[in-house]
């Protein structure tokens, strides 16, 4: 899939790049360095083995230009000079070989093509004490070995926090195409597929092979929508069906969107009616995404809306203050509400204090939130709250006091739905939030 013309990545590219040469200078001062080299990287042989891992390039690579597929090249930024591409194109007639740089971005770089990976070297800074290079240990030429300086790494993951305009039609263009696959997933579903064709009928629309995904893919039916990860994919479809969880993303040029839905059988009206009111509070948490809301704060006020939606529901007794306090609502949603997303699909610096380094802990009781910072404009996060029926939580919430605030017959008649996740991908902006997830499903 390409962007769409009103995306028009041509002309945001070049404010996007000019973002990037004054964030890399400033990160240059602190690491006292004069060049910054990116190194995309390498494939990684399989261990014993004559192949390789897919290979995925190093986002800091791809943050300056959409080249994803370029193993062995090197960018090189010198403070007021043009960046520099160093294009491994190789003689190699048992693989494909990248084809030749082309497009909206190539005027903005002097562009040297090499036939050999060592060939690199002549052609990067000559002093390599002077330069930050950039990337994985696989990556390393004799005398330029990837060092990632400490202040400088801090400073550009703080500031890949803040997308550019240009990045946000990146992840527009990936939330559409992980929009068309979901819906295709949806109608595969409601044809009795199997996980696995599920799974199948996904790639179909996306156009996306398995290692093209931002991650693997969660298909579960039933069940297995318990298993937070689950990456299974049974191959036989169940009897009947009666929930569907989908967690997945699309990618382009790098850049991911992550996706979660639940669907309910259409003889399941008691889970639909759960899925709704989650639903209904996952589309209020959006709805926070602006700037100077504490995210730690967002994440334990969806445990309380959470928490009342259970209570109405039937499912507990207590009111929603006392299952945040007595541990309940961490048995029925144990995971946090959700992170940074842009180049990762767990984005850097979710806990990033400020430029300089330094962590914002996590709140306690609460120690599998990914995000702890305060929102601002520019600032890309997931919203997916979930309540889920985990047979190994709930065994250990049996022991507890709190048990006896718990609805246990209509809890036990839930656990065959699994659990009920919903995610959307959100810009913290100046003013509205901006979903992008929402707006990829209405395109489609």
């Amino acid at each position: 899939m390409t962007a769409a013309p009103q995306d028009n990545l041509a002309g945001l590219y070049p404010s996007h790049l000019a973002e990037l040469k004054r964030r890399s200078e400033a990160a240059l001062r602190l690491a006292q360095r004069d060049h910054l080299v990116i190194a995309a990287g390498r494939p990684i042989l399989r261990f014993l083995d004559d192949s390789h891992y897919p290979f995925r390039a190093n986002p800091h690579f791809v943050h300056w230009l959409p080249l994803g597929d370029a193993p062995g090249s090197w960018i090189v930024f010198t403070p007021g000079a043009k960046p520099k591409l160093i294009f491994l194109q190789p003689r190699d007639y048992w693989h494909v070989v990248p084809a030749a740089p082309a497009g909206y971005w190539v005027e903005h770089f002097d562009i040297f093509t090499v036939r050999e990976p060592d060939a690199a070297r002549a052609l990067l800074p000559k002093d390599p004490a002077r330069c930050a290079i950039v990337g994985d240990a696989t990556a390393a030429l004799e005398g330029y070995a990837p060092d990632n300086p400490q202040a400088l790494m801090d400073c550009l993951h703080w500031q890949r926090s803040f997308k550019t305009d240009y990045e946000i039609a990146m992840m527009r263009v990936a939330s559409r195409i992980g929009a068309r696959g979901h819906r295709a997933a949806e109608k595969a579903f409601r044809d009795g597929a199997s996980e696995f064709e599920i799974h199948i009928a996904y790639l179909a629309a996306t156009h996306l092979a398995e290692h093209q995904l931002p991650y693997d893919n969660i298909i579960a039916l039933d069940r297995h929508g318990a298993v937070l990860h689950y990456t299974h994919f049974d191959r036989n479809p169940p009897v009947h069906a009666h929930s569907f969880l989908i967690d997945a993303g699309g990618q382009f040029h790098g850049y991911n969107s992550d996706i979660t839905r639940t669907w309910a059988a259409a003889d399941a009206g008691e889970f639909q009616s759960l899925i709704d009111a989650v639903e209904s509070a996952q589309q209020s948490f959006c709805a926070k995404v602006r700037a100077g809301q504490s995210y730690p704060e967002l994440h334990v006020h969806a445990h309380h809306v959470l928490m009342q939606a259970m209570r109405e529901q039937g499912f507990i007794t207590c009111s929603a203050e006392a299952a945040v306090q007595n541990g309940i609502s961490s048995t029925f949603f144990p995971h946090g509400l959700g992170h940074l997303i842009g180049l990762q699909v767990h984005d850097v610096a979710g806990f990033q204090r400020d430029e300089h380094g330094g962590t914002i802990a996590k709140p306690e009781g609460h120690p599998y939130l990914r995000l702890t910072r305060t929102l601002q404009p520019g600032m890309v996060t997931t919203i997916e709250p979930g309540v889920y029926f985990i047979d190994m939580l709930l065994d250990e919430l049996r022991g507890k006091p709190a048990a006896r605030e718990v609805n246990w017959s209509k809890v036990d008649a839930f656990r065959k739905y699994g659990g009920i996740r919903i995610e959307d991908d959100v810009v913290c902006t100046h003013g509205e939030p901006l979903n992008l997830t929402r707006e990829a499903f209405a395109a489609v």
